[in-house]
């Protein structure tokens, strides 16, 4: 009798495995894809911030995969969505920078170099993860920030998505984060509707409604960016926090007049910060009560790192430190990124990675864990990767960045950078000289080793401009307006 006992309860306790085992077997993964703008690596509780709030995306990460050296493909917007949505380095497209980038004005006279156009659009000729989806019967939605496309014939209805929800050529919410929107994309919810909890509501909608087949869905909020907007009583709350709260050291450093900001501390992105934990929560729970969060690849992550920098004090939002810089810079703190992979009985939860992984890499991945054929004539710049989230190994590769412009007000300079092990080597064109790192023993990136290690420096640097000539980019090159201080 005890020993019937026991095989009835060792028999229900693999009735749910067998379950599932034939479930996955039998019906593709559905995959929502979260992109987040200018989101920083530090901005979150389970990457660091003690001064933003984020328990639904800490849950998140303990449910499945972190990789701790995630990089976004560029350190600005348009480049980075392209080769996610691509598999193709920002290089390689002709897309380094966001769109339109500084064409209208030309370079400015306090501008050494100057760079050479770039396409305005992600090319239709491309086959985009969307479309690769849809090739094998997945329903495809978007919603929220594009920004790679000037045009309509390049938004993302024209790039494999069946339904758009606010996709269009803006870089940052038109009317603000509260409703009217003024999107022609988007139409206007009641007024004072927020932006980001409206973009998960249209999300939820198309989740509930695709039952009868797997779907992608894209969810790239506006959220973060510029301008800054959280909701009264949020902002109200984070400026309590902020009085209560102790900050070592100067508020901000300051180089060639561009401002450095040292602390996580502005009540208004917090604010946003916190809608947008919420935000993930609704869906995570929307996902449970459709019976769909056990067979649904989540993807979460940012499209460069967090704008730490400008040359007004007043509009930084947030700080990346300990890692060096933001957004519109190679260093550490303007292209790494959070990245977190789930799905429930084939990611490990709670496990984390530091193989280093780059926006590229996201295209052939995907698809490869839905168990879709592959697409390498596609991805080229990327590898998949399921043998990691699996449990397995992959050997090191580098990785690269071409950023041929300056960032504007945050301070950036034209440069180029490859990654390799724990070394990352940065070289500047203004100069004609590199940085070297070892970014196990210096994540901040304050110790240049190059002279020590000469032979290290020289070796990545040849890689580096062998990749860029494999490119066939075109270097930035004198400009011409260019007046030295002395004579301005």
């Amino acid at each position: 009798m005890k020993r019937s006992f026991n095989l009835f309860f060792f028999f229900l306790f693999l009735l749910p495995q067998f379950i599932w085992a034939q479930v996955r077997e039998g019906s593709p993964p559905n995959v929502l894809f979260i992109l987040v703008d200018d989101l920083g690596y530090q901005d979150l509780g389970f990457t660091g911030s003690r001064f933003y709030e984020t328990p639904n995306i800490d849950k998140l990460a303990s449910e499945g995969m972190v990789f701790t050296n995630a990089y976004a493909a560029s350190p600005i917007c348009s480049p980075s969505r392209a080769a996610i949505l691509t598999g193709k380095y920002p290089a390689r497209l002709n897309l380094t920078d966001y769109i339109p980038g500084n064409r209208h004005y030309g370079p400015h006279p306090n501008q050494q170099l100057a760079s050479h156009p770039f396409k305005l659009f992600l090319d239709p000729e491309e086959t985009s993860m969307a479309e690769a989806f849809r090739a094998t019967g997945y329903a495809t939605f978007f919603a929220g920030k594009w920004h790679l496309g000037e045009t309509e014939e390049y938004y993302p209805e024209n790039q494999g998505f069946e339904i758009n929800r606010g996709g269009n050529h803006t870089g940052h919410p038109a009317g603000g984060y509260f409703s009217p929107y003024n999107n022609p994309q988007l139409p206007d919810g009641p007024e004072g509707e927020y932006l980001t909890d409206r973009l998960t509501a249209e999300t939820i909608r198309f989740i509930s409604e695709k039952k009868d087949a797997p779907f992608f869905a894209f969810l790239s909020f506006y959220t973060v960016h510029l301008p800054l907007q959280g909701k009264a009583e949020k902002v109200k709350k984070y400026e309590e926090k902020r009085r209560t709260s102790k900050y070592e050291g100067p508020a901000f450093d300051q180089q060639n007049g561009t401002f450095f900001k040292n602390h996580q501390d502005r009540p208004d992105y917090a604010a946003m910060v916190e809608s947008l934990d919420e935000n993930i929560g609704r869906l995570m729970h929307a996902l449970a009560k459709e019976g769909l969060d056990q067979n649904t690849l989540v993807v979460f992550t940012s499209d460069n790192g967090g704008m730490a920098s400008s040359n007004l004090a007043g509009q930084i939002p947030t700080s990346n430190a300990p890692l060096r810089t933001g957004k519109g810079y190679l260093y550490e703190g303007g292209i790494r990124v959070p990245l977190i992979f789930r799905w429930p009985n084939n990611i490990e939860p709670g496990s984390s990675s530091t193989f280093p992984v780059t926006g590229t890499d996201l295209y052939p991945t995907v698809p490869d864990m839905a168990g879709s054929k592959l697409r390498p004539m596609q991805h080229l710049d990327g590898i998949s990767l399921k043998p990691v989230l699996t449990g397995e190994k992959l050997d090191v590769r580098p990785l690269f960045w071409y950023f041929p412009h300056y960032s504007g007000g945050l301070g950036g300079r034209p440069s180029a950078a490859i990654r390799e092990g724990q070394y990352k080597l940065i070289h500047f064109f203004e100069t004609n000289e590199s940085e070297l790192y070892n970014l196990e023993k210096d994540p901040e990136e304050n110790s240049d080793i190059g002279k020590s290690l000469p032979k290290i420096k020289s070796r990545l640097a040849n890689t580096l401009h062998q990749w860029i000539a494999e490119m066939a980019v075109k270097l930035p090159f004198p400009n011409p307006s260019y007046q030295p201080e002395e004579k301005r």
